[in-house]
């Protein structure tokens, strides 16, 4: 169980891309800089996520050129970490970064500089007091606006990577199905949940896992505890890992034996309920009319309506890339229309509170023509995979 073959990792000729894209949107948005900071934003531009401290790192983005900003003695950390990173301005112990990020934002005539949403409260609040200090330039606000576009429509060679990470995850899911049996502790399939993606060849091992028994089904992220599994309960599984860093995330519901007629009954209803925000997922169609799709069919038989509960408590889906969980998503309120390249979670999960959860997550990506699964859905409540 490894990936047959490796997808090859986004190279500089897309970063490059990327960065023009950026360049071009900016305009439109009234901004003339963007300041990207650690974190996904910095790994979609440049490869590399880096960590956030309380010395800052970041990247300056103008119309003419990208500037790395580090700590002089992290110089040589920055250049192996980013072979992109050609020109760079340094600070020292004692001095400002901020006040550094103003100067050259002033030299550069740039009046409004947008900040990279996943920028911490502390630095964008001393940025914002040392650009206080010019007349110009002034920190426009989140850069949310221009990023989520171009990272919301994934590129074939993001999308070859998430198959990857998703096919890994699914014979994971598959592997457990048929090692799994009462008695077992969560806290133990997890680990080889966790040593299965590992071997596979993904980045590290799980990303992240949750393993729920009976009750604790109708919990949607879980609860506290590492209960063993007993004889009759139902098993619901939610894990994933990143290849290249970028995301699978798939959850199967099922039972080793025979169980209760209404869960039999439910489940059916989930596995409708996914299929029916499949179908309605089309290009040009908003975001929230799949969230609506699969809401209806758990409202015709009776459950619902909205977030009441037994029914679907959370959205439907959410997009999926270098986060876990990125915009735009399938939720009411949501009008984005789905274009190619968008990729989705598809999870409208069942809950009644206090008795068990049903949840089928798989994933589907826009072409041109319509979705496209990343994986096979789950077949039956007791033959998850066939």
């Amino acid at each position: 169980m490894t990936i047959a073959s490796r997808p090859p990792s986004i190279g500089n000729a897309e970063r490059e891309q990327r960065l023009a894209n950026l360049r071009t949107a900016m305009p439109a948005s009234g901004v003339d800089a963007v300041l990207i900071t650690p974190g996904s934003n910095m790994r979609y531009f440049f490869a590399e996520a880096f960590y956030e401290s309380e010395r800052f790192v970041g990247v300056l983005i103008t119309a003419e050129r990208t500037i790395f900003i580090c700590p002089k003695f992290e110089e040589s950390a920055i250049r192996a970490k980013f072979p992109m990173a050609a020109e760079m301005a340094f600070w020292e112990e004692h001095e400002c970064p901020f006040a550094l990020i103003a100067k050259l934002l002033a030299e550069q005539d740039c009046e409004r500089c947008a900040l990279d949403p996943d920028c911490s409260y502390g630095h964008a609040a001393r940025l914002f007091e040392a650009l206080a200090q010019l007349d110009k330039p002034i920190l426009y606000g989140s850069a949310a606006s221009i990023i989520a576009p171009l990272r919301a429509t994934k590129s074939s060679s993001e999308i070859d990577l998430m198959i990857a990470a998703m096919q890994l995850t699914l014979s994971v899911h598959q592997t457990i199905f048929e090692w799994i049996e009462p008695g077992m502790k969560a806290s133990a399939v997890i680990a080889e949940i966790d040593r299965l993606h590992r071997a596979g060849g993904a980045d590290r091992g799980n990303s992240f896992c949750a393993v729920q028994f009976g009750e604790a089904t109708s919990h949607p992220h879980g609860v506290p505890g590492d209960p063993a599994l007993q004889q009759g309960e139902l098993i619901l599984i939610d894990t994933g890992c990143t290849i290249d860093g970028y995301n699978s995330d798939i959850t199967r519901t099922y039972a080793l034996s025979k169980i209760d007629s209404k869960i039999e009954k439910l489940w059916r209803v989930e596995k409708e309920a996914q299929q029916a925000a499949f179908d309605c997922a089309a290009i040009g169609t908003p975001c929230e009319d799949v969230d609506k799709a699969a809401r209806d069919v758990l409202i015709s038989h009776g459950l619902g309506p909205d977030y009441d509960l037994p029914g679907l408590p959370h959205r439907t889906g959410h997009g999926i890339g270098l986060d876990i969980h990125e915009g735009p998503y399938l939720v009411k309120g949501d009008r984005t229309p789905l274009a190619a390249g968008m990729c989705f979670s598809n999870e409208p999960m069942i809950v009644v509170s206090g008795a068990f959860g049903i949840r089928l997550e798989d994933h589907f990506y826009m072409t041109p023509s319509g979705p496209k699964w990343f994986t096979e859905p789950q077949h039956d409540l007791y033959q998850p995979f066939g």
